[in-house]
């Protein structure tokens, strides 16, 4: 039986080789930047049960290695290509000779997710064993775990590759994309700390006194506007989700105004994509790739997206304002 504990110790593993590696190579600040995000991963129970217990360590470890990390990544550069001309010739004839071949890996991780998790759910079903039943709403993440470990096996069989490259190859991708690998996952964790310190409750007093409330469109605008604008300042909408379906969302348009909760939850996220579009704290969308693609411009990725956010944003509008009150 597998839970989500499983896959954070297989991310911890990764993170906690590419810092040994690191460290190898006398990379000392990337080393202490991946072994500081490894240790949560791997002692990740532990620390809960000690929180729960009302220990304060745990909170205060966690928000110090936090500190630790912006502190490092300020100091570090994002690491330089160190293939040489016959390295670099060799990884252009393996792409060539294994052409489209190379992408059935990470295309199968989504076939994979989906397969497990509706295969789940018969109670007869084969695969059910491999999951706890306990932890029902974590299925999804448990699979996707599972799917990207069947993933990495696959791509070793297409590229006959041996199993240590998986880490080696992990870590030189992490060392080139450098600190932005772990800020989703810490923005995430923003907007779960600024629900818990009354900021939703916050933008609900302030929209009361600027916006008329007994319109549910100009609740509907400012919904859709905040999750844009705190999207773009966390650089993640599951970030700005929580926020503002505490501000605005439940007490204004779903209780006052009887809007559809399972329909504004949908497309009240993907109005918060349009913020991913154009904002650089988005560092998975928009900064690893001109750190990947050695773009010149930093915002060459926002510049290309944002005619794509603006237009997303105006037909979605329309859309919510017909779908959440039906």
């Amino acid at each position: 039986m597998l839970t989500l504990s499983h896959v954070f110790l297989g991310i911890g593993v990764l993170f906690a080789g590419s810092a040994v590696l690191d460290a190898v190579d006398r990379r000392w600040r990337a080393a202490a930047i991946w072994l500081i995000v490894a240790a949560p991963c791997l002692a990740g129970d532990e620390i809960l049960a000690a929180h729960k217990a009302g220990t304060p360590w745990p909170a205060q470890l966690m928000g110090g290695g936090v500190i630790a990390i912006a502190v490092l990544a300020a100091l570090s550069k994002p690491r330089p290509s160190d293939d040489d001309a016959a390295q670099a010739a060799a990884r252009e004839a393996s792409a060539a000779r294994l052409g489209d071949r190379l992408f059935l890996p990470a295309l199968a991780i989504p076939g994979i997710v989906a397969a497990l998790v509706l295969g789940a759910r018969p109670a007869s079903s084969p695969v059910r064993w491999l999951f706890d039943p306990a932890q029902p709403s974590q299925l999804a993440l448990t699979a996707l775990g599972i799917a990207a470990a069947i993933a990495l096996v696959a791509a070793l069989a297409v590229t006959r590759s041996r199993p240590i490259h998986g880490l080696t190859e992990g870590r030189r991708l992490l060392d080139a994309i450098g600190w932005p690998a772990v800020l989703p996952v810490m923005l995430a964790t923003l907007g779960v700390v600024f629900v818990d310190t009354g900021v939703g409750k916050a933008i609900a007093a302030l929209v009361e006194q600027v916006i008329p409330t007994d319109s549910a469109i100009a609740c509907l605008v400012a919904f859709s506007v905040g999750m844009v604008l705190f999207t773009a300042i966390l650089g993640n909408a599951f970030a700005a989700f929580p926020v503002m379906m505490a501000g605005i969302g439940m007490p204004l348009l779903v209780k006052l105004h009887g809007a559809a909760p399972a329909v504004l939850g949908a497309m009240g996220m993907l109005t918060g994509y349009c913020g991913t579009l154009v904002t650089p704290m988005a560092a998975n969308y928009n900064v690893v790739p001109v750190l990947l693609l050695d773009l010149d411009d930093p915002y060459a990725v926002i510049r290309a997206q944002w005619p794509t956010a603006l237009v997303l944003w105006i037909v979605n509008l329309g859309m919510m304002s017909v779908l959440v009150f039906r």
